[in-house]
């Protein structure tokens, strides 16, 4: 998965997975984290995702990263948010009154601005884990524990239906893959799963005899 990927997907505008409203799981689930309300949250893979929009509305500074340079830029036009826009490292920091993305790659993310990430407390991921083919995983689920402090707590949203069936992304991500590969670095508690396979006419057309949706609390252990 090499990032002129998701560069051609953009460009294309072929983003079946940006979401035209905020996730519902974020609004059912988010109030369970017991958060302050100026609590920072990092948002992984973000590309112009409502969801940042509602973290903001809760009142909390949001922190991101993004690969693709037009998914930052269209995110600031599509809700009309003047912003600032610096060089730090190999990232472009975008900035609005609470929404601050990194535009660049989450793995060189250490070298840019490490101050600004101690203040996590926070983290959502909801297209991100599940961007990732099985054998670059591990390292983006490594990635994002050792950009996040001890005792963040974070949503992460997961799909699982039998790989063989369809190419991703989105990929399969299975509840046995999440505790076996993130529980040394996470607490987990799965919140909720659920069959989704009628509200995904993709895999229905494809048919794919599964698919579930499953919601986590992650407690960053340290």
């Amino acid at each position: 998965m090499q990032p002129s990927f998701w560069h051609e997907k953009w460009d294309a505008q072929q983003i079946g997975f940006h979401l035209s409203a905020v996730n519902p799981l974020l609004i059912q689930f988010w109030p369970q984290l017991k958060l302050p309300a100026n609590s920072q949250v990092f948002v992984p893979l973000c590309g112009k995702s409502l969801d940042m929009c509602f973290l903001a509305e809760q009142g909390h500074e949001v922190l991101a990263c993004e690969l693709n340079e037009l998914a930052v830029a269209q995110f600031y036009q599509e809700n009309n948010l003047t912003h600032t826009v610096e060089q730090i490292g190999e990232h472009k920091r975008y900035s609005t009154e609470q929404v601050t993305i990194y535009q660049g790659d989450i793995f060189s993310l250490q070298n840019t601005n490490s101050t600004e990430l101690d203040k996590t407390s926070a983290f959502y991921d909801r297209a991100a884990l599940i961007a990732w083919p099985e054998a670059m995983r591990l390292q983006y689920a490594k990635q994002l524990a050792y950009l996040i402090p001890a005792g963040s707590v974070g949503l992460l949203v997961t799909l699982d239906y039998p790989q063989a069936e369809l190419n991703g992304p989105p990929f399969a991500v299975s509840d046995d893959w999440v505790q076996a590969n993130m529980g040394a670095d996470f607490e987990i508690e799965r919140l909720a799963c659920e069959d989704v396979l009628s509200d995904n006419p993709r895999f229905v057309k494809k048919q794919v005899s599964s698919l579930t949706e499953s919601v986590y609390k992650l407690t960053r252990k340290g």
